[in-house]
């Protein structure tokens, strides 16, 4: 019988099939791992870059608000009248922010 024959042969192809399919599986595997990893590594990178924009914007938020009460049309505010009102209010400002970076950059969101 030639089926029987042949037999052997067909184990054998039936084998390096299976060793092939595995090994397609184990590629597969490693390039999904990969994948993950980079996609991981972006997220991360972004992460950085939003706590560093958030930074900045908690920097530029507080001499901001300082300059729009400052500059409301309120009459009755005590340091308007005051001769250093204006240095003050800069001085605050420039403080505040500086501040700020100083406590960001310990901390290492800059």
């Amino acid at each position: 019988m030639a089926g029987d024959a042949l037999l052997p042969y067909l184990r054998d192809l039936t084998e390096h099939v299976i060793r092939i399919s595995e090994l397609a599986d184990n590629v597969r595997d490693l390039l999904t791992s990969l994948l993950e990893l980079q996609v991981a590594k972006e997220a991360n990178r972004l992460n950085d870059t939003v706590r560093t924009l958030t930074a900045w914007a908690a920097i530029l938020v507080v001499p901001t608000l300082i300059a729009s009460i400052y500059g409301m049309n309120f009459e009755l505010m005590p340091e308007l009248r005051w001769r250093f009102g204006y240095g003050f209010a800069l001085a605050l400002m420039v403080g505040s922010s500086v501040a700020l970076w100083v406590s960001f950059k310990r901390r290492g969101w800059l």
